[in-house]
């Protein structure tokens, strides 16, 4: 026999042709007992160096992965965060990836769940529910704060970038109502008094962002110059509402859009119907997401840090997992909310008072 042949035939193949790899295959292949190679894959004394590095080095030719999962639930515990996402919300991409950093930091692993147009939040939400997490995180939550409140019964609940006060789950996001103020301030120091508010009924943020709009440009004197229109959260909604928003309002100069998707919506559309964008219509959008930096795009958003907010949610669902320590009474809900800046892009420009 050839060393090649004598190499393959030590090398065992995987049991079942793909099938998961058990510490019963391993403790075969190693000729071995079970009961040692649990000693050496749970790193506890009672097994040779010599025994142990022959039982790791037949686990890894074989691709024995450890049960993780059911090691945790055998404790009782998961060790798991479900985090809920809107599935065509880019920005959630982009929180996703923050939070998955953040609770491998903080010794957790991540159960994702998407709300799409044929599932619902609700149905997420259970679905993570079923897996035994022991906190769930929610991107852009609008279930109603009873409801929410029923869950946080069963396990701890962080909403993020949405607004809520109950006593019995948290929440963080930022500061909508001062990010439109921003935004307000922005578009009327470069001339413009015509401003629109592409809204998103029924989306969390959009009730603070509208109260906000309204009451800026009433202080500011604008009130029969500006006007708030229900659009949505998609480029869709932003092209379709922008239209039928340009034909009512004619002399609009400006627009405030729900989140940058809209805006991209906005500003395709717009450039349709043979608006120079920012001399004819300057746009502004929210989340700061990769998508505003698009070189044909150049977006002025209000910006939301996704590592601070993922950071800090999972700060907060920990924070509720883990036991309190004896005698400390258990906290009330914490809501907090992080600070937003404009970041000026080529969207909104600096047109010429005289013409605004």
């Amino acid at each position: 026999m050839s060393d090649a042949d004598a190499r393959d035939a030590r090398r065992p193949v995987r049991p079942g042709g793909g099938k998961r790899v058990t510490m019963r295959d391993v403790a075969d292949a190693a000729g071995v007992s079970q009961p040692l190679v649990s000693i050496v894959m749970r790193d506890v004394p009672g097994a040779s160096p010599e025994s142990r590095a022959h039982v790791l080095e037949v686990a890894s030719r074989l691709g024995y992965r450890r049960d993780e999962r059911a090691r945790m639930l055998k404790q009782g515990r998961s060790r798991l965060i479900g985090i809920v996402f809107h599935a065509a919300q880019p920005f959630h991409g982009e929180l996703i990836d923050e939070l998955q950093l953040a609770a491998r930091e903080a010794g957790y692993n991540v159960s994702l769940a998407a709300v799409t147009r044929r599932r619902g939040e609700a149905d997420a939400i259970e679905a993570l529910l079923g897996e035994r997490v022991e906190g769930l995180v929610l991107l852009g939550a609008s279930l109603a704060e009873e409801e929410l409140e029923r869950i946080a019964d069963e396990v701890p609940v962080v909403t993020v970038a949405s607004q809520y006060s109950s006593a019995r789950f948290d929440s963080v996001s930022m500061d909508d109502a001062r990010g439109t103020e921003l935004a307000v301030q922005h578009l009327r120091e470069r001339g413009h008094t015509r401003i629109l508010y592409l809204g998103a009924p029924g989306v969390s943020g959009d009730e603070v962002r509208t109260a906000t709009f309204l009451e800026a440009t009433t202080a500011a004197g604008l009130g029969d110059e500006v006007a708030v229109v229900a659009g949505g959260a998609s480029e869709a909604a932003g092209a379709k509402v922008i239209e039928d928003a340009l034909k009512h309002h004619p002399d609009a100069t400006a627009v405030i859009a729900f989140n940058d998707r809209s805006a991209q919506g906005v500003v395709a559309q717009a450039r349709l119907l043979g608006k120079r964008i920012p001399e004819d219509l300057a746009v502004v959008g929210f989340d700061n997401s990769e998508q505003a930096e698009l070189p044909y795009l150049q977006l002025t958003s209000l910006a939301q840090d996704p590592a601070q907010l993922a950071s800090t949610a999972v700060e907060m669902v920990v924070g509720r997992v883990d036991p309190t320590a004896e005698g400390e009474a258990p906290r009330t809900g914490e809501h907090r909310i992080l600070p937003t800046k404009l970041v000026v892009r080529s969207s909104s420009g600096d047109p010429a008072p005289s013409s605004r």
